[in-house]
């Protein structure tokens, strides 16, 4: 089943999806809901999702045909998910925190009008420094998100300059304030192994940032993505020596401040963990709306993944058109251990045995294979009841998550 411009009725393709198939699901994982903004102030230089810049000055970005166009796709998809509770919503972008406090409080409740929104749920928002205002924020308090996702990237001026950011050291101190007072759960996103970073100056940015004590830090390591203005025109990065003692430095300083790193880039106080990226990580379902957002989704006999159209004006034409789908494919028995282990692999207490079967519908016995030759080369740890990747598995993790591209047949 793959189809680029799905056709029929809706209910047809939802009989198509709970017919017979190649595996079989005991039971259906939890359901997150994603919602994509898709547009930025400006476009930074190492990203690679899906964000587009908007004039402003007089030219803002079309909130309520956006707000639309959202409902109208989530209305198109409600009848594949239909009697599952929700348990996390994360709005990302793009710049999210663009929207009007009106826009946001709209979003929220039509999300609450069509989904049955678990009362306890996780509701993110990721937020970029040059767009905080404190009244607005507390707004969106009062609307309902109830974590904040700050992207900070460096509290350095020149990195900043470096990595293309709209705001400055002092935004960034600002920003933070303000999360601190309106929210009690809220992330701070940073970069290491910057153009011309050097140790110390990485570990002042770590230290400022604990200085605050957030909840929760995602701690990344620039990369130089496809299709990005930093893959075209590459800056003199630090070498591998200096970005794994950064990396070393980052694990022990945070360690010893109380937070524990349960996943590649994420470090948590205790209890904070970002439910939501921790469904995505164990396999869960999530349904994505919006310009270019991706889903996943699991019936009893088959594995589904979308993708809504890219371009935020061909989104709103072909939700509008009760269209937004543009791609559509069943994950293919052969398919699942790999997805599965590009997920489960990046969590540091890897996952347990019964989750595998679960979430796959697949026998232990068909990633045997893989998971000897991991157990080989001192990639992974396991007994009877987990599988987790040891420190060399860490370090080594595409390594590790390919050996189970080749696990396939046919």
């Amino acid at each position: 089943m793959s189809s680029s411009h799905p056709v029929g009725t809706r209910a047809g393709i939802v009989q198509a999806f709970l017919a017979q198939g190649g595996i079989s699901l005991s039971s259906l994982p939890p359901l997150a809901l994603y919602v994509h903004f898709p547009w930025c102030v400006r476009k930074c230089p190492y990203c690679d999702f899906n964000s587009h810049e908007y004039k402003g000055q007089g030219e803002r970005f079309p909130e309520d045909e956006y707000l639309d166009a959202l409902r109208a796709d989530l209305e198109h998809a409600l009848p594949l998910i239909w009697g599952r509770q929700v348990h996390t919503v994360f709005i990302g972008g793009g710049t999210p925190s663009l929207l009007s406090a009106r826009g946001l409080d709209r979003l929220l409740s039509d999300i609450r009008a069509l989904l049955p929104l678990d009362a306890d749920a996780e509701i993110t928002l990721e937020a970029n420094p040059g767009t905080f205002e404190a009244e607005k924020f507390a707004q969106f308090r009062a609307s309902g998100v109830n974590r904040l996702s700050v992207g900070i990237q460096s509290f350095n001026d020149a990195h900043l300059k470096a990595l293309g950011r709209i705001h400055d050291r002092a935004n960034a101190h600002r920003a933070v304030e303000i999360a601190a007072r309106h929210f009690d759960n809220f992330n701070l996103d940073l970069m290491f192994a910057l153009p011309q970073q050097t140790l110390e100056e990485c570990r002042t940015d770590i230290e400022t940032a604990l200085s605050f004590a957030p909840p929760h830090l995602s701690l990344y390591h620039l990369t130089l993505e496809p299709n990005t203005l930093f893959a075209k025109f590459p800056p003199a990065l630090p070498d591998d020596d200096a970005s794994a003692d950064m990396q070393d430095w980052i694990h022990e300083r945070t360690a010893a401040a109380g937070y524990t790193r349960y996943e590649v880039s994420a470090y948590a106080q205790p209890h904070r963990q970002c439910k939501h990226n921790l469904n995505y990580w164990r396999f869960g379902d999530y349904l994505g709306i919006g310009a270019g957002a991706h889903t996943k989704l699991s019936f009893a006999h088959r594995i589904v993944r979308q993708a809504r159209y890219k371009h935020p004006a061909t989104f709103m034409e072909q939700a509008r058109a009760g269209t937004p789908v543009q791609e559509e494919h069943e994950v293919g028995p052969h398919d699942l251990p790999f997805e599965f282990m590009l997920n489960a692999l990046r969590l540091v207490e890897g996952f347990p045995v019964h989750r595998f079967v679960e979430r796959t519908g697949l026998t232990m016995t068909s990633i045997e294979p893989a998971l000897q030759e991991a157990e080989r080369r001192g990639l992974i740890a396991r007994d009877y009841e987990r599988i987790a990747p040891t420190p060399l598995g860490q370090r080594f993790l595409n390594d590790l998550q390919g050996l189970f591209l080749n696990d396939r047949e046919g």
